[in-house]
């Protein structure tokens, strides 16, 4: 491999809501940042984004409008040279596959048997990932040990 291409074009974090996305994204960035300077990170949220955009609808075709935009800027992201981490809960399979055939993309698969405050968010119909995911239970897990699965994969 050149010493200057990168393994993944993109990290993507997908999960039930409070599964442990956001902290992770955060800290992923952060670490990677700062052992990385040659590449430069960016956290999408989708929280963030639907801050930013007013999008409250949590529909499916909210959802569907949230995480189109997610890929949307990711891809402009990837373009100009920035790996993106995206941190949604993309309950929606099809849309993952669909921006993994396009990239080469590290998809995390967080999930956790804890109920911490955030159940009223939570997908009914989530697709849980099928093949090519890293799988962490973060239920017992730290985040500096969920961290160190990812970061063993990404590196």
């Amino acid at each position: 491999m050149n010493p200057k291409q990168k393994k993944y074009d993109a990290i993507w974090l997908t999960g039930q809501p409070a599964s442990g996305k956001t902290t992770l994204a955060n800290l992923l960035s952060k670490e990677l940042s700062n052992n990385n300077e040659s590449d430069l990170f960016f956290t999408i949220d989708g929280d963030d984004l639907r801050d930013l955009f007013q999008n409250k609808d949590y529909s499916k075709k909210g959802r569907y409008a949230n995480i189109r935009l997610g890929m949307s800027i990711a891809a402009y992201l990837i373009n100009k040279n920035y790996t993106p981490i995206i941190s949604l809960v993309s309950p929606y399979r099809e849309l993952r596959e669909e921006f993994k055939e396009k990239f080469n993309v590290l998809e995390v698969y967080l999930h956790t048997s804890e109920i911490r405050g955030r159940e009223h968010f939570f997908v009914k119909e989530y697709e849980k990932p099928l093949h090519n995911f890293l799988d962490i239970d973060t239920t017992n897990d730290t985040p500096k040990e969920s961290l160190n699965e990812i970061l063993n994969v990404y590196r």
